[in-house]
């Protein structure tokens, strides 16, 4: 099933998801290039939010870019497989290697408004990042290991201290969003 179709078949979990899932769908429409940093004004992401198995704990990384707790993930760079790009990049950004995706479909998207800022001494331009989120398990015993490029901590939370770490007031109802979502998935499949 290739991206467009992923999305489409995707069930908003609320009213951002719905109105973010039709803006993502109009945009695949009328971009051919939304896999890769070319298109500076939107582009694809994707997100890990990853778990401990008893779903108490999130894994969290300390952002240097944004100097806020956030979860883990980063640009598609011409990967249509965005639960690869989502895997890869959470190994990437711990050190993990023993992690695996509760499910193969979305768990969450949402259109991420990026202010302009600077990376590897380079000017960056506000732009959208077009995330679709994948939910991960990980064993919250294996050892972590920062990516100083990236972040400067990587550390296991319970549910409310990942919100109450992100500094970022956006990415806090992010946050609260994915955690309701992760009770009530826990809920079904126990």
């Amino acid at each position: 099933m290739n991206l467009n179709e992923q999305i489409s078949q995707y069930k908003p979990y609320n009213d951002q998801e719905a109105l973010d899932q039709k803006e993502i769908l109009r945009y695949l429409t009328t971009f051919d290039n939304l896999l890769t940093r070319e298109n500076k004004g939107a582009h694809f992401t994707s997100s890990a939010w990853v778990v401990n198995k008893a779903r108490t704990k999130v894994l969290m990384a300390y952002h240097n870019i944004y100097q806020s707790w956030s979860w883990l993930g980063g640009h598609a760079d011409g990967d249509a497989d965005l639960l690869h790009v989502a895997l890869k990049e959470t190994q990437e950004e711990t050190g993990l290697k023993n992690i695996h995706s509760i499910s193969d479909n979305i768990y969450s998207i949402e259109i991420l408004n990026v202010p302009t800022h600077s990376k590897k001494d380079k000017p960056i331009a506000e732009h959208l990042h077009l995330n679709i989120t994948y939910l991960i398990e990980a064993d919250e015993n294996e050892e972590t290991s920062i990516k100083p490029d990236e972040n400067s901590g990587v550390e296991w939370m319970s549910l409310d201290s990942a919100i109450k770490a992100c500094n970022e007031p956006t990415m806090k109802v992010i946050y609260q969003k994915l955690n309701e979502k992760l009770k009530e998935y826990t809920k079904t499949n126990s």
